[in-house]
């Protein structure tokens, strides 16, 4: 009998340490954070440096840089996180449908080799999460101010900014409510900095005398692509000087009422207040990405903890005269993705590999040491963070959005990371396909439609001959989009094209 005592507490012992032994993993998330806001990415921001402790992820980690999304909006691209599938597999195309939570998604299975799972802010997913241990996470967009949380049981009202709300509700779960002898993932969703772009209180102002430089496309004829010309996202027309940039709430804002301020002049003041305001929110989560790192050293499993970051999708920081997403161009296809793995990524280290938010639910499981279902179209990235690029890595990329909100038009598309292949198609084309060619070595900014140029024919081929293939091996339904129905909170019912 003491033998066989001994012999149960030996294999309890060897099961506690290889679960001690396994990686926590802490995701951290944001909504519609450009790549350009990154300073890490050396943009034409990084002199400011103002994102000094994500930027630690990069220099103690590895940065990605070619990391795209599926489909540019925030709602579809968080059920692709948790799916690891395209929209159309995983069912959400856009903003305004139910999401199956009853599907496969990769917390569901991460249990399985004893992690235990817990979310905090941003979902944007229909209904109530399901797989997490423990989720609070924000209604829809959620509030940056004040913002009330759904939990598994029931709504709590908070208080605070957002960004700080999130932090404060992770950092309690991971003190006081997590088994510390078991491994975990945490997953830190943040609300900012998306739209209307408010910043907590000790932020705003904060940049209020920071000249922004400004992009080279920010007065962007679209001479070459008619249905970018079709916007409505533009800083100048579309922007509003008082929902957006609070120009009825902040003093040193009252300028931009002033009804002599136009043309131009006004895109400049109101680049500059978007500006402003943007990073003002980006600070805010830096500033709480400090507090979640200060928190794993303290506790001394900072070197156990894979640290990863990055965005629902990328976003216009007046490039294109823009602000939002939804496009296949590169600011709003692109996204950071930055990962420090102690012992396992080469610091400093950068890698060009094209990589898809695709990816991440099956990364997640290949740490955990469990199998990814046959459904998840991604791949694991773990092999690019150990610098072992697999020799059949892909080399092209597919993507497909679906609604036509802020003037856009439903389109799909194949890039290699040097071309890129765009599809428009729906009503604004008239019934009939536009297509748009980008070489991207030669013209990053994507000025250039180069469709109709006969010096590219073959490579138009090329590329056409991709997409099928693509739509082939995702099993993309041939049948173009139509109306997809919803039924609103009141009952009655709604379309989107």
């Amino acid at each position: 009998m003491i033998r066989i005592i001994k012999l149960i507490v030996a294999v309890l012992g060897m099961a506690s340490s290889a679960q001690a032994d396994k990686p926590n993993i802490l995701w951290l998330f944001c909504d519609d954070m450009a790549v350009n806001a990154i300073g890490a990415y050396e943009s034409r921001f990084a002199d400011m440096n103002p994102t000094p402790n994500i930027d630690r992820l990069a220099w103690e980690g590895i940065r990605f840089d070619k990391c795209y999304v599926a489909n540019s909006v925030c709602a579809p691209s968080r059920a692709t996180l948790l799916t690891g599938k395209h929209s159309h597999k995983n069912g959400l195309r856009g903003n305004l449908e139910d999401f199956d939570h009853d599907q496969m998604q990769f917390q569901k299975m991460i249990g399985q080799a004893g992690y235990q799972s817990a979310i905090f802010g941003k979902t944007h997913l229909r209904g109530d999460v399901q797989g997490f241990d423990h989720w609070e996470t924000l209604p829809g967009h959620g509030k940056y101010e004040n913002p009330s949380l759904n939990t598994a049981n029931g709504t709590i009202q908070t208080t605070g900014h957002s960004s700080d709300v999130i932090t404060d509700h992770a950092l309690n779960w991971y003190c006081t409510r997590r088994d510390p002898d078991k491994p975990f993932i945490l997953m830190v969703h943040y609300k900012a900095p998306h739209r209307k772009w408010i910043p907590a209180s000790r932020f705003v102002g904060a940049f209020k005398d920071k000249i922004f430089p400004e992009p080279k496309t920010l007065f962007d004829d679209y001479e070459t692509r008619k249905l970018a010309a079709t916007h409505a996202m533009g800083i100048g027309k579309h922007m509003k000087v008082e929902k957006d940039l609070k120009a009825d709430r902040w003093q040193h804002r009252k300028f931009l009422l002033d009804e002599s301020l136009t043309g131009e002049a006004l895109v400049h003041a109101k680049y500059q207040a978007y500006l402003q305001d943007y990073f003002a929110c980006v600070a805010g989560v830096d500033a709480s990405v400090g507090r979640l790192l200060a928190q794993l050293k303290a506790d001394g499993i900072y070197d156990n903890t894979i640290v990863m970051f990055s965005s629902d999708q990328g976003f216009y920081l007046g490039e294109h005269g823009w602000f939002d997403k939804r496009w296949m161009y590169e600011e709003s296809f692109r996204t950071p993705f930055l990962v420090k793995w102690s012992g396992v990524t080469t610091p400093g280290s950068s890698n060009s590999d094209l990589v898809q938010n695709i990816d991440f639910a099956p990364t997640f499981l290949d740490i955990a040491g469990v199998d990814a279902p046959g459904e998840m179209q991604g791949e694991s990235l773990v092999p690019l963070f150990k610098g072992q690029t697999p020799t059949d890595w892909r080399k092209s990329l597919y993507y497909h959005y679906y609604m036509t909100q802020h003037g856009t038009t439903p389109h799909e598309g194949v890039s290699k990371g040097d071309f890129k292949l765009i599809r428009f198609y729906g009503e604004k084309t008239g019934g009939t396909d536009q297509w748009e060619l980008f070489d991207l070595e030669t013209d990053s900014a994507e000025l250039n439609n180069l469709y109709d140029n006969p010096d590219m024919t073959g490579k138009v081929a090329e590329l056409k001959a991709e997409l099928f293939r693509l739509r082939d091996y995702y099993d993309v339904p041939d049948e173009k989009v139509g109306k997809v129905q919803r039924n609103n909170r009141d009952g009655h019912r709604a379309n989107f094209r």
